[in-house]
């Protein structure tokens, strides 16, 4: 499955915003450091999330990018 949210740990400040309007709870802050010290917000559960865009509409930094799934598309019968 291909993830449907992905953050740039690299330039991530952690500052939590995205952790506060998530409506699933699946964004939370890594335990670990990325190269300039901060906590990256990162996404365990790719399955649960639904695309909303919620999290990278409030980004100051712009560091997050959401993928919608592609749609079978129904058959004319």
């Amino acid at each position: 499955m291909e993830p449907r949210v992905v953050f740039n740990e690299d330039v991530c400040k952690g500052c939590g915003l995205c952790v506060s309007v998530c409506p699933k709870n699946i964004i939370s802050l890594a335990d670990y450091l990325n190269g300039k010290g901060y906590r990256p917000a990162t996404v365990l559960e790719q399955d649960k999330c639904i695309s909303c865009q919620s999290c990278a509409i409030i980004c100051p930094d712009q560091v997050i990018s959401v993928y919608r799934p592609e749609r079978k598309k129904k058959s004319a019968s």
